[in-house]
């Protein structure tokens, strides 16, 4: 490929982009499309996999307390994480270590947990619950079980309406992000493209695909297979382009067939489990609600601007006994193992996270608000898990 030089921008222009070698590009998929494809769809770990699992890329020696309530196993097996975790913090006296697999019921040790996708009409948005509860009382989790089978069929469905929009089968959608963004015909041409591959991959593969493997980051995935050949100026791009893409079909996408969060709760409680909400950027406006849940998180590595207004809210909650039982505050490292197994070189800031690591409870700021709530991570631990067992 050429090398080009980089347009300087004027104002109101977009940078030009740089030709790349496209010729004979066409939608059917080649024997190469056909390795990458299966490369990201695969599910089984090779032993290097395995390796780089099992030790963790940080060790917390003076670490004593591990509160861990909000991540994703996806497809790496519970035992190479159980390694993982107890390497990153061989001084732990006390944890409480529940995974939270998107619309799917995960173990890790006693107890069980689930982020379930659900719809708060009182604000017109879609919300997730992280779900937790005691292994044991799994078998009284049918109906739940239920619910969540839809929302994952359901939420699927998102990756394909997002295909469709990329590969120009809603023209006037893809229209307007392009409008929005400036994206170059080349842009538009690559990504079409390589959408109406993956949907004849897709098509093709149907039934052998894991099911955990249907998600957006699949186009993700599939895109950057495709910096060896076309470099990686173009694919960024067309990576920001498709971002930009999947943040609109998301945004638009219909709410109605997801469950009410009230009724997802319902069913919890139902049970005995215990409710926290996460991702506190996006759903602080929540805390209106007075929702029956145990508490909310007011860190995650995404989510820090309203954390020091989260601590104190919850703190003026409980003090004027506006709910209840006693709102606590959780902190949630969102880790998704899968990450640390595809381009394991990349340091984005999904494959810098891990399973218990919450920097915030130890920042100075921070732990001020925190020890005049009266909470603690040794606090939280201690009383989530009454919470669970009684």
């Amino acid at each position: 490929m050429k090398q080009h030089k980089t347009a300087v921008l004027r104002p109101g222009k977009t940078e030009a982009e740089a030709p790349a070698d496209m010729a004979g590009l066409s939608p059917e998929p080649t024997q190469e499309d056909e390795r990458a494809f299966a490369a990201i769809t695969c599910t089984r770990l090779t032993p290097e996999e395995e390796a780089r699992i099992a030790a963790p890329a940080e060790v917390l020696p003076r670490q004593e307390r591990v509160l861990a309530v909000h991540w994703h196993p996806e497809f790496v097996p519970m035992g190479l994480i159980k390694t993982r975790i107890e390497a990153t913090f061989p001084a732990c006296a006390q944890s409480l270590i529940i995974p939270t697999q998107h619309n799917e019921i995960t173990t890790y040790g006693e107890y069980s947990g689930v982020e379930v996708d659900c719809y708060s009409s009182g604000f017109n948005q879609k919300v997730q619950l992280l779900i937790h509860f005691r292994a044991e009382r799994e078998d009284k989790a049918g109906v739940l079980k239920s619910m969540l089978a839809h929302t994952a069929r359901y939420r699927s469905s998102q990756l394909f309406e997002f295909l469709h929009v990329l590969a120009g089968r809603d023209e006037a959608r893809l229209a307007a992000v392009a409008a929005d963004t400036g994206a170059a015909e080349e842009t538009l041409r690559f990504a079409r493209i390589h959408a109406l591959k993956l949907l004849a991959l897709l098509e093709r593969k149907q039934g052998d695909v894991p099911l955990e493997t249907l998600k957006n980051k699949l186009v993700r995935g599939f895109l950057d297979a495709q910096r060896p050949r076309y470099g990686d100026r173009l694919v960024t791009r067309v990576q920001a382009f498709a971002q930009s893409v999947k943040l609109r079909v998301k945004a638009q996408f219909p709410m109605q067939y997801f469950y009410r969060a009230t009724e997802v709760i319902e069913e919890a409680r139902g049970f005995g489990a215990g409710i926290v909400i996460p991702h506190p950027e996006q759903f602080w406006p929540i805390l209106l609600a007075d929702y029956d849940v145990d508490g909310y998180e007011v860190w995650n590595p995404q989510s820090q601007r309203y954390t020091e207004f989260l601590i104190d809210t919850l703190a003026r909650k409980n003090r004027k006994g506006w709910t209840e039982r006693r709102q606590l505050v959780f902190m949630g490292d969102d880790t998704h193992m899968s990450e640390k197994l595809r381009n394991p070189d990349q340091r984005s800031d999904k494959v810098l996270r891990e399973i218990g690591v919450q920097p915030a409870w130890d920042d100075i700021g921070i732990r001020k608000r925190l020890l005049a709530s009266g909470m603690d991570r040794a606090c939280v631990i201690n009383e989530y898990s009454a919470r669970l067992s009684a």
